[in-house]
């Protein structure tokens, strides 16, 4: 049911003060005011799903997006061209730290406010839900004293969040940390940190030049956007730097095929890349109503195609006056890459996709659709989510590694299983060997 403002008696400032109190209590992550022709409706985001929130007057729209503008330090007189703009107040006793984007639409500006959470940041990498082996992995990777590691993973799942913990962890005083980001999201004591600006020239890649002359035991860039700030990053990382970042990639080897297109020299990947932690954020289910049920056939085949698992039982989403239609929260799936020396050596030989896929995705690879089934069988959301998350042409090649081909069917009830004898594919040693007898080695 949409809440209902007195717009003729109650001021737009405290109208505007309670869309903020009362979105940040629903733990939403994002406010968006969308502009229609004789109205603009308010939408909230609760665990990654928009809902309907209120709906404002036409006549009042142009006072409330002035409003927004004003203490967000926008251009209350530019409505044609984007605009971006943050909030940092406290009201009601309520912290807001808020990004604001606004754009022109033909039906009047579109506001979208981001509610910057840094909670999960402030508890540290041991409360983000890392299964026991990817804990350690990570723990390993950040500890080593160069390299580059990356967060990866699309638009609003948590990357930052990550990138924060992980920063928290190695903030000591022995440590001189400096990190380059566009907006600077978190201000965090004893760490240097540097807001980007192009209009006069500061981008990454010009702070990343600079700072290396600031004897920098650890760098993070807020993200990799192009190739000249990959070059530099990678080559950082080689240098005896630690290099923390992230890219808008899926998984580990789609994270690998982004920087060889962004022209990084192969042998330079190889000798600098640590560490990839690809990450998506599923619904959490609610642990008051939560409830077990059957599981279907399909279920079955593919818990036990990709876990090697027998389940009988599994939880679904139930409902109740403490969560979202039986979700409460979300929680992070996650692909943790710890680069080996086997891997190392097939990027520098240029390893064609197939054999590098192989290579990445072994036993010790926890994939992001595993440790979401993993997530589920335990109860903390459903097989559901994980398979909104995870495209079906993921499941059939990761059931194909265990030597086996599902057919998933529109009916989703039924997954007939084949087995299929592949090709033997050559070893590494036999790539080392060819690539030897066909002198590839002297191009490096």
């Amino acid at each position: 049911m949409l809440k209902v403002f007195k717009f003729d008696s109650m001021p737009i400032v405290d109208i505007i003060n309670e869309i903020l109190v009362d979105a940040t209590k629903k733990d939403a992550s994002d406010i968006h005011f969308d502009s229609h022709e004789n109205f603009m409706k308010v939408r909230i985001r609760v665990d990654g799903q928009l809902v309907d929130y209120t709906e404002i007057p036409q006549k009042y729209v142009r006072n409330l997006i002035t409003r927004i503008k004003i203490i967000s330090g926008m251009n209350i007189t530019e409505s044609r061209l984007p605009q971006d703009g943050s909030i940092k107040s406290t009201i009601k006793d309520v912290d807001l730290d808020i990004r604001v984007s606004s754009i022109p639409t033909s039906n009047g500006e579109k506001i979208v406010l981001r509610i910057l959470d840094y909670k999960r940041s402030l508890s540290g990498i041991e409360t983000l839900g890392f299964s026991e082996k990817n804990y350690k992995k990570v723990v390993k990777m950040i500890s080593s004293p160069n390299g580059i590691v990356l967060v990866t993973g699309a638009t609003g799942t948590g990357k930052s969040t990550t990138v924060y913990s992980i920063l928290q962890r190695l903030n000591k005083e022995e440590s001189n940390i400096i990190t380059i980001e566009d907006p600077i999201e978190m201000d965090i004591e004893g760490i240097n940190q540097i807001q980007t600006n192009p209009e006069i020239g500061l981008t990454f890649a010009t702070a990343l030049r600079a700072i290396f002359r600031q004897d920098p035991n650890v760098v993070m860039v807020g993200e990799i956007r192009d190739s000249e700030t990959a070059k530099i990053a990678i080559r950082a990382a080689i240098t005896g730097h630690l290099v923390l970042s992230t890219l808008h990639t899926n998984d580990a080897l789609s994270t690998i095929e982004r920087l060889m297109d962004m022209d990084v020299e192969k042998y330079l990947l190889a000798s600098a890349l640590t560490g990839i932690i690809a990450q998506q954020l599923a619904r959490k289910l609610c642990d008051e109503c939560k409830k077990k049920r059957k599981t279907t056939e399909f279920e079955k085949k593919l818990l036990k195609d990709i876990l090697n698992k027998d389940i009988d039982e599994i939880y679904e989403a139930v409902g109740c006056e403490h969560c979202h239609n039986g979700y409460k929260g979300r929680l992070a799936i996650q692909e943790v890459l710890d680069i080996n020396q086997e891997i190392k050596d097939a990027l520098s030989m240029n390893v064609r996709k197939g054999k590098l896929k192989d290579l990445i995705y072994t036993n010790d690879v926890t994939t992001l659709l595993q440790d979401g089934l993993e997530k589920a069988v335990q109860g903390q959301t459903t097989i559901e989510e994980i398979l909104k998350l995870i495209e079906i042409d993921e499941i059939e090649s990761e059931a194909k590694q265990k030597n086996k081909k599902p057919n998933i069917e529109n009916n989703t009830d039924k997954l007939v299983v084949t087995k299929k004898e592949e090709e033997k594919e050559p070893t590494l040693n036999d790539v080392v060997t060819k690539s030897i007898d066909d002198d590839l080695y002297t191009s490096f």
